[in-house]
C-alpha cells in the first residue's frame, strides 16, 4: 500500500468514527501524517487587513490572533463593547495596534448593514472574511426582523456583509469563512421551515440545522462571488466558553479530548493565507476538504438548495443572480 494510500485511510477512518478525528487525538494524528498541508509563509498577511466576526472570546480571539501573527490588521466584529475592548487590548499586548474594534450585533440585519458601510467606506485590502459569531439559545428565540435566531446570525447576517462588502473586494483575492460545525452532518436542509416554527423547537437542532444550510450553499454563493473564495471549516470539538456555556454535559463528557483554540482555529487561519488558494465553494476540516453530507438521509437535491437561496435572497431583499 503507498503512503498516500494509507494516510487517506487513516484520515477517512478518523472522520467517519467522528470521536476520534473531531477531538484533539484526530488534529495530532494528523498532522503527523506525510501529506499534511504546509502552513502559509510569514508574513503571509503583511499589509493586508482581515475581518474576524464574534472576535469577543474562543476561536473568534484566538483567530484574530494568529491572523495578526501572519501580518494582518484584524478587525474584531464583537456585540458586547467592554468585552471587545478588553481582549483588543489584550491582543495589542502581544501583536501591537493591529486590532480595530467594531460593535454590532449581527443578529440585527440593519446593524449588519451599517457595519458593512462603515468596513467598506474604510477601503480595506481585505485578505479574509472570516464568519465566526454563533450562538446556541435555549429557547427560540427572533431576530429584530423575526427570524429564528441562529438562522439570522450563522445564515441571513454572513451573506448580507459579504454582500455589501462585495463592490470593494474585487481584485483583491479575498477568502470568505464560514466557521460551521460538524453537528450539521445529522441534520438535513430545512429549506421547507428556514425560520423553525413547525416543529418542537431544540436549540441544538436549530444550531445543526442553520450551520447544515451555510454548507448546503457554499457553491450557491461561491457562483455568486466569483472574485471571491468562499469556504466552510468546522473545528472540531474545541473546548471554547460557548461549548462550555451551551452544552454544559458534553463539555464535562468530553472535556480531556477536546481541542485547545490554537487546534480548533488553525483549518480557518490556514483558509484565510495559504498560497496557492484552495478550490471555492468547499467544506474543510483539518486542512482537507470534506463531504457536505456523510449519509442519503442528509443529502440534498438541486431544487431544495435552490429553495433555501431563494429564502435567503427574499430575506435579505437581493436579486436571486448576480
Amino acid at each position: 500500500m503507498t503512503t498516500s494510500r494509507l494516510e487517506s485511510l487513516v484520515d477517512n477512518a478518523l472522520d467517519r468514527t467522528i470521536a476520534p478525528g473531531y477531538s484533539r487525538v484526530g488534529y495530532a494524528v494528523r498532522r503527523r501524517l506525510p501529506g499534511w498541508p504546509a502552513d502559509p509563509e510569514p508574513g503571509a498577511l503583511d499589509g493586508r487587513h482581515a475581518v474576524v466576526t464574534g472576535a469577543s472570546s474562543g476561536l473568534g480571539t484566538q483567530t484574530a490572533r494568529e491572523l495578526a501573527g501572519l501580518g494582518a490588521h484584524v478587525h474584531l466584529v464583537v456585540r458586547d463593547a467592554a468585552k471587545g475592548e478588553a481582549v483588543r487590548a489584550g491582543l495589542a499586548a502581544e501583536h501591537g495596534d493591529s486590532f480595530t474594534l467594531h460593535v454590532c450585533d449581527l443578529a440585527d440585519l440593519a446593524a449588519v448593514r451599517s457595519l458593512a458601510d462603515d468596513l467598506a467606506a474604510a477601503d480595506l485590502p481585505l485578505a479574509a472574511l472570516v464568519h465566526n459569531a454563533g450562538a446556541l439559545p435555549a429557547t427560540r428565540t427572533e431576530s429584530p426582523q423575526g427570524h429564528e435566531l441562529t438562522m439570522a446570525l450563522h445564515v441571513l447576517s454572513p451573506v448580507l456583509l459579504t454582500e455589501r462588502l462585495l463592490a470593494g473586494l474585487a481584485g483583491h483575492g479575498t477568502r470568505v469563512v464560514m466557521v460551521t460545525s460538524g453537528g450539521m452532518y445529522a441534520q438535513r436542509l430545512r429549506d421547507d421551515d428556514p425560520d423553525y416554527v413547525r416543529d418542537a423547537y431544540s436549540g441544538t437542532t436549530a444550531y445543526a440545522r442553520s450551520k447544515r444550510a451555510q454548507v448546503e450553499l457554499l457553491p450557491v454563493l461561491q457562483r455568486r462571488w466569483e472574485a471571491l473564495r468562499v469556504y466552510a471549516t468546522h473545528p472540531g470539538w474545541a473546548d471554547t466558553p460557548g461549548v462550555l456555556e451551551s452544552l454544559p454535559r458534553f463539555h464535562a463528557i468530553t472535556g480531556p479530548v477536546l481541542r485547545d483554540l490554537h487546534q480548533g482555529a488553525d483549518t480557518t487561519v490556514w483558509l484565510s493565507a495559504v498560497e496557492p488558494a484552495p478550490e471555492g465553494g468547499t467544506l474543510w476540516h483539518d486542512r482537507r476538504q470534506r463531504p457536505v453530507a456523510l449519509t442519503r438521509r442528509t443529502r440534498s437535491t438541486p431544487d431544495r438548495v435552490e429553495r433555501m437561496w431563494e429564502w435567503v435572497a427574499t430575506s435579505l431583499d437581493l436579486p436571486r443572480e448576480p
